[in-house]
């Protein structure tokens, strides 16, 4: 038997809101997204719009970097090429 509602709220974890900045920039990403698949539509590589979407972040003011490489440590050994973040915003926000 499922669990009632009341009882699945009282197991949910807390958590701190999101500070002010951080969403402001989040609602600045996601409107970025928009403009660019509005103005593009769909069909084209993934660096099409990775570049349009880092132009429409600077002319929004944000910071983006493309393609990082995130480090992974694994049995001691740290893997420089490990991950590759496409756009990482504001040093906050991988997208």
């Amino acid at each position: 038997m499922p669990p009632k509602h009341q009882d699945i709220k009282f197991h949910q974890k807390k958590y701190d809101p999101i500070p002010k900045e951080l969403d402001d920039i989040g609602k600045k990403i996601v409107h970025t997204a928009y403009l660019v698949h509005k103005a593009l539509g769909s069909g084209l590589l993934e660096k099409v719009y990775e570049i349009c979407f880092c132009h429409e972040l600077s002319k929004m003011g944000l910071s983006a970097e493309r393609q990082i490489n995130i480090q992974i440590v694994y049995d001691g050994i740290t893997f420089e090429e490990g991950l590759r973040a496409d756009v990482f915003v504001e040093g906050e926000v991988i997208c």
